[in-house]
């Protein structure tokens, strides 16, 4: 048994690992090559997460789902490139938005630059994607752009909100949908359509990726309150310091309304008030790792990931299938 990727993932055919682990390789040089600029400081500010490292996720999913292929076709590694480039662009808008001052166990590029390098450094990684996408021909241009609009108007949506009426919970799905699991499900969808897999192998493999995306957001919701800044490579409680309903903080606001208890009102209460304070902060974080809210949100966390591995079912049996698989439990783990 040897492991590769993300979160210890076993892989135990010896070709399988080599095709992974040569395929990341080539992956990490072209990240490097597409984020180099004739103008120093542009090649130091968009390489700075590239450096920082990072799961390379989406990566190793384009090369698993290339083996239901021909994974040494030509578009595989390029296809990951782009995915790769485009995800490391959004979180340097991210980080921005949510003023995140760590990223990957570093400074943010916020932090280091200022919010208006980190901005255009993000939309200088998207050039440098599209430029590569445009090689890959007009379908590969069409399901990134679709993908981009989803992902956009997933974080567009989580910015005003769910409408009168709507569930906060079902608003918030469907947010992750768009925002994580569009990008993952492409990545799927990539590296089987780059490498020549039948269309209903494609499909499957997209299916997949959105539901398995889904569960990886919400596996990073329970991470941001249940870990320390050394597991998650994040400050801990970000997106609570900053305002942001994730699901943790959904679930409870949900159980107060239903039950009216006194103690989840008063957290409510707590999570309402200015969180910028750190010892506030701190009592908040605190309670909410204690809340049943955290429980459930790990349940419905577990939930997408079942659904991911129900999805593998129509796949011919291989390694690289059991691969897939392991990173639904991965992703589980994750979430205790």
């Amino acid at each position: 048994m040897t492991v590769v990727g993300p979160f210890g993932l076993s892989v135990r055919d010896q070709a399988l690992e080599a095709d992974v682990q040569a395929g990341l390789a080539a992956v990490e040089e072209g990240l490097l090559e597409a984020t180099k600029s004739e103008v120093p400081f542009i090649t130091g500010a968009a390489q700075h997460l590239v450096r920082a490292g990072g799961k390379r996720f989406r990566p190793l999913l384009v090369m698993l789902a290339a083996q239901f292929g021909d994974p040494y076709a030509p578009g595989v590694v390029p296809s990951a490139v782009v995915v790769e480039l485009t995800h490391l662009a959004t979180l340097y808008h991210d980080d921005v938005m949510d003023e995140a001052a760590v990223r990957r166990g570093v400074d943010s590029a916020n932090t280091r630059w200022g919010n208006s390098v980190a901005v255009l450094t993000g939309d200088f990684l998207f050039a440098r994607a599209s430029q590569i996408l445009a090689d890959l021909g007009p379908e590969a241009v069409r399901v990134q752009a679709l993908a981009f609009e989803r992902l956009v108007t997933g974080q567009i949506l989580e910015t005003a909100g769910p409408t009168d009426g709507r569930d906060p919970v079902e608003h918030y799905l469907d947010v992750l949908g768009g925002k994580t699991g569009s990008l993952v499900a492409v990545a799927c969808r990539f590296g089987a359509m780059m490498s020549g897999a039948d269309e209903r192998v494609v499909d499957v493999l997209t299916q997949y990726g959105e539901r398995l995306g889904v569960a990886f957001q919400l596996a990073d919701d329970y991470l941001d309150i249940a870990s320390d800044s050394h597991e998650s490579g994040k400050t801990p409680g970000t997106d609570l310091r900053e305002g942001i309903p994730t699901l943790p903080v959904l679930r409870l606001r949900e159980r107060a309304a239903r039950l009216g208890l006194p103690e989840d009102l008063a957290l409510c209460e707590l999570l309402d008030s200015d969180l910028a304070d750190d010892a506030r902060h701190a009592e908040a974080l605190a309670a909410l790792r204690a809340h049943p809210a955290l429980e459930q949100a790990r349940r419905d966390t577990l939930r997408y990931a079942e659904e991911a591995r129900a999805a593998l079912a129509p796949l011919r049996e291989c390694d690289a299938k059991v691969a897939l698989t392991e990173l639904c439990d991965a992703v589980v783990h994750r979430a205790g």
